[in-house]
């Protein structure tokens, strides 16, 4: 008896101990262990744990870390892998207006006119229906929608429906009736009015679709918010952590600040660009409105304001179309078009006026340039700028960069450091555009990757809308598949490590991030996110199908798939 209560006595002793020695351990607020946790630092390093602290990685390596620290949420991976949350570079996002209709995903005309339809219905006669993210590429009749067709689910509503993309637009009739278009009615400056082969309107309006939409109601701030913040929330699942907005005004910015403010803790951080200019600014076709220098000067802010969850980013104009149009603007003519060359928004000099303004006062330039022909204007207009105003690390980029520009001008990139945020993603949802216009070497080495990083010139990647989500752009990087299974340029492909670094560490770069975010490195916040398949092994027909488990910001797990009512 007495030793039993000896050894009762002695294991009370131990357990004790044991308690004391846990209390002593250092605090960690997460643990991540029994996984496959790819730092993506220059070694590509490997760990099995990560230990989180304050929003911040604290430790990473073996298994053992679990003992080593006292946790308040431990999770077993399970062999599951652990990358860097992705980093998307170029995005739009948006409210929608009650009027307004998600047509991404739709299959065939017949359910765009039945989507129309339902909408006017519940709108009632006369009320303007609008739509976007249609793709012709993806409907069963492989054309796109027309004015007949609109005309035919709404007679008695003003439709316009924006491509994916957001290059071109398709009006009704009542629509274009009401914007005084005819088929007498010019080109506007930059744009096309399309007509069939009798000169009628099909509705179509590529780049200038301003000239209709102009007429459409403006929603409220209250009408739209509920959905904006939605979709910003809705990027977590996706694995997105961080991402940078294409542009928006200077007024609304305030808006991005006012539901970061609210709801900042709960979404992905946020850098916005702050558009000056847009092609969409010249509605009507008047010449492009541009802020210049002292509205620039009376925003009172730059690149790089604000917080490790909302900051100003680069100034964004377009500097040509794009190829949903299609306009974007090329050295030699599109295939089977004659001398047609898409637009440029903008003279050189005019050109040269933005971007010596915006880079005297010390804002970084992020500009849209699509076609090569825009490409080489715009290199040529930032060595002018460097050359009379050298800055070092100045960051300024181009972004999507699809018609591969002349081998001198890849040079002249390299060496001033003019960067790319790159779509890959193009070269799968965009692939029929690029076969109709494009031919030979233009079109095989489409969204080239693998020939700017030869020639030492830095690439990040992003999605823009076609769509959001990164892994269809990191199947897109190391495939180079197009919608059709047809590979696209070979030589262009890149390894996983590559395309997953040029998604995280190479994106927070781009928007001087990278001492604080990118990699999951000692020291640096805790964005990541937990995948259902390893990327660096799968075969890669099988990564549009890896789910996104965890998103983890700042230490905080934000989106789970297992509590989610569709996984």
């Amino acid at each position: 008896m007495v030793k039993r209560i000896l050894a009762v006595l002695g294991a009370l002793c131990l357990y004790a101990q044991g308690g004391a020695a846990q209390s002593q351990l250092p605090a960690a607020d997460l643990i991540l262990h029994h996984g496959k946790i790819a730092v993506v630092d220059d070694a590509f390093s490997i760990h099995q744990a990560i230990v989180v602290k304050d929003g911040k990685v604290l430790a990473s390596g073996g298994n053992d870390l679990v003992k080593a620290y006292r946790a308040t949420q431990t999770i077993d991976l399970g062999g599951r892998t652990v990358i860097p949350g992705f980093n998307d570079t170029h995005i739009h996002l948006s409210g929608q207006a009650r009027r307004h209709l998600n047509l991404a995903g739709s299959k065939s005309l017949v359910e765009i006119k039945r989507k129309i339809a339902e909408k006017a219905k519940e709108l009632g006669p006369g009320e303007w229906v609008t739509g976007s993210a249609w793709s012709e590429d993806e409907l069963v009749e492989r054309r796109r929608p027309l004015r007949k067709d609109l005309d035919e689910a709404a007679p008695q509503n003003p439709v316009i429906i924006t491509r994916a993309g957001g290059h071109s637009a398709v009006a009704s009739s009542l629509a274009l009736e009401l914007a005084g278009v005819t088929r007498d009615t010019p080109n506007p400056e930059g744009g096309v009015i399309e007509r069939d082969e009798k000169g009628e309107l099909n509705g179509v309006i590529r780049e200038r679709q301003g000239i209709v939409s102009r007429l459409v109601p403006r929603a409220s701030r209250e009408e739209l918010r509920a959905s904006f913040v939605q979709n910003i929330r809705n990027l977590l699942r996706l694995g997105i952590t961080s991402f940078t907005l294409a542009g928006t005004s200077p007024d609304g910015y305030a808006e991005w600040e006012s539901m970061y403010r609210e709801f900042g803790s709960e979404l992905p951080r946020a850098t916005v660009q702050i558009r000056w200019a847009t092609p969409a600014d010249r509605g009507g076709g008047d010449q492009v409105s541009w802020g210049g220098p002292e509205k620039m000067k009376a925003f009172g802010r730059k690149t790089g304001d604000g917080t490790d969850r909302l900051k100003l980013g680069a100034v964004k104009i377009s500097v040509d179309g794009g190829f949903t149009g299609p306009a974007a603007y090329t050295l030699q003519p599109y295939k089977g078009q004659g001398s047609y060359r898409g637009f440029l928004n903008y003279t050189e000099e005019q050109l040269y006026q933005i971007v010596k303004a915006g880079h005297d006062l010390g804002w970084q330039m992020g500009f849209h340039t699509i076609g090569d022909g825009a490409i080489k204007m715009t290199v040529d207009v930032f060595e002018r700028v460097l050359r009379e105003s050298p800055r070092a690390n100045h960051r300024h980029y181009l972004t999507h960069f699809t018609v591969p520009p002349p081998e001198a001008t890849l040079k002249q990139m390299a060496a001033n450091q003019i960067l790319i945020a790159q779509q890959p993603n193009f070269t799968y949802t965009l692939e029929g555009r690029y076969a109709e216009n494009l031919d030979g070497y233009r079109l095989e080495h489409n969204n080239p990757v693998r020939t700017p990083m030869k020639h030492g010139i830095f690439v990040a990647f992003s999605a823009d809308v076609l769509p959001i989500g990164p892994l269809v752009g990191l199947y897109a990087a190391v495939t180079r598949k197009g919608l059709s299974g047809k590979v696209w340029g070979a030589d262009e492909a890149v390894t996983m490590p590559e395309a997953i670094r040029a998604y995280t560490r190479n994106a927070a770069y781009v928007n001087f991030d990278e001492r604080v975010k990118g990699t999951l490195e000692v020291g640096k916040l805790a964005d990541m996110i937990v995948l259902n398949e390893d990327l660096l092994t799968i075969t890669p027909s099988r990564i549009l199908g890896v789910k996104v488990d965890l998103t983890i910001v700042g230490g905080r797990i934000v989106f789970d798939r297992s509590k989610t009512t569709t996984n």
